[in-house]
């Protein structure tokens, strides 16, 4: 029996038989052509070395698309955490209630503007912010941006569900939504995010319908909510 018959009753010529029957055979199974040893001191293996090289040409050129796309992924983290970052240090030394919404409402604004990459918007177009809180009080200022109402969720309708859930939601708002929060603007708006903050809601709004999605992380978006809720919370009602 030859030293490459296998367990199975299969010899070698089994083995090359197929592989003449079904010349498309390693095209489905890279790895096995990779795995080859290659008797190099014959002219007629070139075609597979060839066809080996171009297999690893191709996984390099894929494995280096990926790298590409984590690096980019990593540098956008970065700059989001340092924008988090700040936006904290910023409500941290707000000591007053208007302050602390001042704080919010500014940052986001300014920090995470709409870049020029987003096709659709104003290269630099700050974002429009609407911050809601479910209370009164006297020293709030009178601001387009401020939306104060003491009576809570069920002055929002519109925003049942979105309560319930207590998650951020990315995306095409409905238009009683953008009218509720946005008013004059809401037509300029095609795409949002929402986050719940405990005492309120915080709404970004885009000019640019790919700014915000459904597919979109929201791990940065909750530690955001997190921040505005705890600043918030530490002033009592009046």
């Amino acid at each position: 029996m030859s030293e490459f018959s296998v367990k199975d009753g299969l010899s070698a010529m089994d083995v090359a038989g197929y592989l003449r029957r079904h010349p498309d055979f390693l095209s489905a199974f890279p790895d096995i052509a990779l795995a080859l040893q290659l008797p190099r001191e014959q002219g007629k293996a070139a075609s597979l070395a060839s066809y080996q090289l171009d297999v690893l040409r191709d996984k390099n050129r894929e494995l280096s698309r990926r790298l590409h796309e984590l690096i980019e992924i990593a540098h956008e983290n970065e700059a989001l955490m340092v924008r988090v970052h700040t936006l904290t240090l910023a409500l941290m030394r707000a000591r007053s209630l208007p302050e602390t919404a001042t704080a919010v409402v500014a940052a986001l604004a300014e920090d995470f503007r709409d870049p020029p990459a987003y096709t659709g918007a104003v290269p630099g177009a700050p974002l429009c912010v609407r911050l809601v809180l479910f209370r009164a009080d006297p020293d709030l200022p009178a601001a387009e941006w401020l939306i104060a109402e003491p009576a809570g969720t069920v002055a929002f309708p519109a925003f049942d569900e979105f309560f319930k859930r207590g998650e951020p939601l990315c995306g095409r708002l409905q238009q009683d939504k953008l009218d509720a929060l946005f008013g004059a603007l809401a037509g300029q708006v095609q795409s949002a995010v929402l986050l719940p903050i405990g005492v309120g809601m915080l709404a970004i709004g885009s000019a640019d319908a790919n700014r915000f999605h459904p597919g979109m992380g929201t791990v940065f978006l909750k530690l955001i909510g997190e921040a505005i809720s705890t600043a918030v919370s530490r002033f009592p009602l009046g």
